[in-house]
């Protein structure tokens, strides 16, 4: 993808700075092939890394939940694609290597030499960061694969190469843990230098976007401690409970704090979701159920997330696994792609997937990956379990969040939430309702409806047609990239909807 060149420009500013910063003669003791961690420039590296995360946010592992969820589907012109077969549940160990590889060898690594830098120099502001990003990260590995290489990886200086797989459970526990290390550190008073317009994600002045870090690593926490409502619920509460009565705690309050990746209407600043849709033409379409579920509501947000079909019908139809080829369907729209003109239906009522007959996206819509309207449904949801909070009145924000995100106007909002925005029925009924609202707003979101439906069972999807596994994904394979090197990978899954990851239960 184009956005791996400002990666790898970045990384060669770094290394290039570590060099040229070298004016002493070789020492004998010291291997000259061996870069100085700690002489890398900290600000580039925090690029690096507020890069990767928000490109992953719209790549592989994004793709996958929105398969596995049937947010999209995958289709064709001709040939089977990669967005059939991963829809079909033919995910293989080479499918996944890429993901795999950029998180640890890219953005994990870059994230331990940003906390060493910091940790030498006093830069607390640096470290708090850091340590949120690295939660955030890990708890995307765990949820994608469950146990993952943690205690010794990013170890390669202390000559572990094969680093162990520590177990789901304790990489979380571990994780919960130094999101509160990283909002300490972000409450220490700096003296050093502290992040600024470098980091891509709440690019600014510190003094400002400090309280959207503090926010975020908060919902963060509610996030993964919602993921043990199945494994343990009263565990959950509990927890939760505390965190949310903890004095001085803020969590995301508005949009604003989005969790998100902005990008640029610029060759190579394209945000990934627009660059794929650009680079793999006909290989997405939106998802029948998702399109049937929000058809039925009347659901304000398809003119942004959807394109329609037949093309100013002000329908919106959807695709499903073994469906015959076809593009009589509904695309990604401005919500994903960015500002759209142009465009010129064919007779059958479809787009032609690029300009000039096709519309023409600015490509610069943001990657979401934690919102404020996520909040609000965790909050929603959590409230019904017994935490501290009023289910509907949270309910209700997570929608209007949602709507307002999208563009849908005040009018609109309040139409549908009279129609659909009061909770009903049994607890039961109204987690459903939560999930499946949450789960619409989520569109875009990596990981996260997926990991909603294998705790709860919601949204209802269903086995694909020609599912190549017993039932629908629940873990992803272990890439072949870390099987061929690393001695220590445990087995390779013979059927990946086994229940693999541990709050799975």
């Amino acid at each position: 993808m184009k956005m791996k060149k400002i990666i790898i420009t970045a990384l060669g500013i770094a290394s290039l700075s570590t060099f040229s910063s070298c004016k002493k003669y070789l020492d004998i003791n010291q291997n000259p092939n061996n870069i100085v961690e700690t002489a890398a420039p900290i600000d580039l590296l925090l690029t690096n890394v507020t890069i990767n995360t928000g490109f992953m946010g719209g790549s592989d592992l994004y793709r996958f939940s929105a398969l596995l969820t049937q947010q999209l589907s995958g289709q064709t012109t001709g040939g089977e694609t990669q967005t059939q077969m991963f829809e079909k549940y033919l995910i293989q160990s080479a499918d996944v290597s890429n993901a795999w590889g950029t998180y640890y060898a890219t953005t994990l690594n870059d994230i331990e030499v940003i906390l060493k830098i910091a940790k030498a120099n006093n830069y607390p502001a640096y470290s708090g960061v850091a340590k949120l990003l690295k939660a955030y990260t890990y708890s995307q590995l765990v949820d994608a694969w469950g146990n993952v290489p943690y205690t010794e990886a990013q170890q390669n200086a202390s000559g572990i190469l094969s680093p162990k797989f520590d177990d789901g459970a304790s990489v979380y526990t571990a994780m919960l843990a130094l999101i509160d290390e990283g909002i300490n550190d972000l409450n220490t008073t700096s003296t050093g230098l502290v992040p600024s317009t470098n980091s891509t994600i709440y690019s600014g002045a510190f003094s400002t976007k400090k309280a959207n870090w503090i926010k975020f690593g908060n919902t963060l926490k509610l996030r993964m401690l919602i993921h043990y409502s199945k494994l343990d619920n009263a565990g959950m509460v509990t927890k939760m409970t505390a965190a949310i009565n903890a004095a001085g705690v803020t969590y995301m309050a508005s949009v604003a704090d989005n969790f998100e990746m902005p990008f640029i209407n610029q060759s190579g600043r394209f945000n990934p979701i627009h660059q794929f849709e650009v680079s793999r033409t006909n290989y997405l379409f939106a998802n029948k159920f998702m399109v049937d579920l929000m058809n039925s509501k009347a659901d304000p947000r398809r003119q942004f997330y959807l394109t329609q079909f037949p093309a100013g019908s002000g329908l919106y139809a959807g695709a499903k696994a073994a469906d015959l080829v076809s593009q009589k369907y509904s695309r990604i729209h401005i919500y994903l792609r960015g500002a759209a003109s142009g465009g010129t239906p064919l007779a059958d009522g479809s787009y032609n997937p690029l300009p000039p007959s096709g519309i023409t996206y600015t490509g610069d819509a943001p990657i979401r990956m934690l919102t404020y309207a996520e909040y609000n449904f965790i909050r929603a949801e959590a409230a019904l379990y017994g935490v501290p909070g009023d289910p509907q009145a949270f309910f209700t924000a997570g929608i209007t969040a949602s709507m307002t995100n999208a563009g849908v106007a005040a009018a609109d909002i309040a139409t549908y939430l009279a129609a659909n925005g009061t909770l009903v029925g049994t607890n039961a009924q109204k987690i459903q309702q939560i999930i499946n609202e949450k789960y619409i707003a989520n569109f875009g979101v990596v990981m996260e409806p997926w990991t909603d439906w294998r705790r709860t069972g919601f949204p209802a999807i269903t086995k694909v047609s020609n599912a190549v596994t017993a039932d629908i994904v629940r873990a992803l394979p272990y890439p072949q990239s870390e099987v061929d090197v690393n001695v220590n990978t445990p087995a390779q899954r013979a059927d990946i909807s086994t229940k693999y990851i541990f709050w799975d239960k």
